[in-house]
């Protein structure tokens, strides 16, 4: 059993596959389903629901510490990158938001910690549209469940459309496609401080992990009855290899990568066969696209160093931290071999640090992934 499994979380979400018989999805080797837009043959529309995580519950430990209610602002760029970039993967135009907050108003000021949310979804919609990537946000529903929640859960919805002759659907991936990866840390030109790297994925791991067992002792509602915090460091211990304290890095907003893939499409979506936002199941997340595909990942991006952090202070296996983390590679795109240092100047105009990471080769099983890092050679997949 892994350390992510002792804590109660399974990356790679069995269970999930009993719902594919229901859905009608035009693409089934894309990364988000697609159905046919019944007004319109030549198009496809694309409903996707994604949240934060158990990042809130760091946002509640953080407000809980200081008072301080605008700890919670960063879940709106959480949830609404955890949708929009999924979204993206698909070569798809996003249309309209809506969110979903769910917390227990016993635990809350109810209308300031709604108001901070409020906060960080309009700054980030504002950001996005600087970017030219405009998303009408129609609202969403709150609601108030204290016998089922002892916290808050925030999630999203996004709805967009795509020619159908457009769409990334996964089925041209092909031997001798590169992969492009692009870094999930540092700081990009329409980003206002750097960014940890961690994305929304992991966090149950990173909170016990690294929050001292008095946080768990002191807030009972943020433990819970799989695994008990026992990490060495308090919210706010400054840490000088990740620039910023051990609570920050976890907090730290998931990077949107929208605006530099807009780019690429507008450029090259013809040479693009494939696109992963690596979220749910790390560097495997690549399993899901294509058929017969080897992807061999042997040039990754230097993790950032709360990954290394994480890894110390929890004991997990290095194999196993590449599926519960993206590990310092946020965005994969797999591009026919012509185009892809053209990809790689694109990311370079928005100072966001990418790298050719690996090829795509044939499997003669199901689709594989080899890890091959300065932690060790992995393999997962062609059972």
């Amino acid at each position: 059993m892994t350390k992510y499994e002792e804590v109660g979380v399974d990356a790679q979400k069995e269970g999930i596959e009993v719902f594919e018989s229901t859905i009608k999805n035009l693409f089934p080797q894309a990364f988000c389903t697609v159905e046919q837009d019944p007004d319109n043959e030549e198009r496809g529309i694309v409903l996707h629901t994604d949240g934060a995580g158990s990042k809130p519950v760091q946002n509640y430990l953080h407000w809980k510490e200081t008072g301080e209610t605008d700890w919670f602002k960063t879940i709106g760029q959480d949830v609404l990158a955890m949708n929009l970039d999924d979204l993206i993967c698909l070569g798809a135009k996003p249309i309209g938001f809506v969110d979903y907050i769910a917390l227990n108003k016993n635990r809350f000021p109810k209308k300031e910690v709604l108001s901070a949310l409020n906060s960080g979804f309009k700054e980030i919609f504002d950001s996005m549209k600087n970017q030219e990537i405009e998303i009408s946000f129609l609202g969403g529903e709150t609601a108030d469940l204290p016998d089922q929640l002892k916290t808050l859960d925030v999630s999203g919805t996004i709805y967009g459309r795509v020619n159908l002759s457009e769409a990334i659907t996964g089925e041209n991936i092909e031997p001798g496609n590169l992969i492009v990866g692009l870094r999930s840390g540092g700081k990009t030109s329409y980003e206002n401080e750097k960014n940890s790297g961690l994305m929304c994925n992991g966090i149950t791991l990173a909170r016990h992990s690294l929050m001292k067992k008095e946080y768990e002792e002191k807030y009972p509602e943020i433990g819970s009855s799989e695994s008990e915090y026992y990490g060495d460091f308090a919210f706010d211990d400054y840490k000088n290899e990740l620039g910023m304290t051990v609570g920050e890095a976890i907090l730290s907003p998931t990077r949107i990568f929208a605006p530099v893939i807009k780019e690429v499409l507008d450029k090259h979506q013809e040479q693009i066969t494939g696109i992963v936002h690596n979220t749910g199941g790390g560097q495997t997340k690549s399993l899901a696209l294509g058929e017969n595909i080897h992807y061999v990942k042997d040039n990754l991006i230097e993790p950032d160093p709360i990954f290394s952090l994480i890894q110390k202070s929890s004991g997990e296996e290095w194999k196993a931290m590449f599926e519960d983390f993206n590990m310092g590679t946020g965005f994969e795109i797999m591009i026919k071999e012509d185009y892809a240092e053209d990809v790689l100047k694109i990311a370079e105009k928005f100072n966001l640090g990418a790298k050719i990471i690996g090829r795509c080769e044939k499997s003669e099983e199901e689709n594989k992934v080899t890890i091959n890092s300065k932690f060790g050679e992995f393999n997962y997949g062609g059972d």
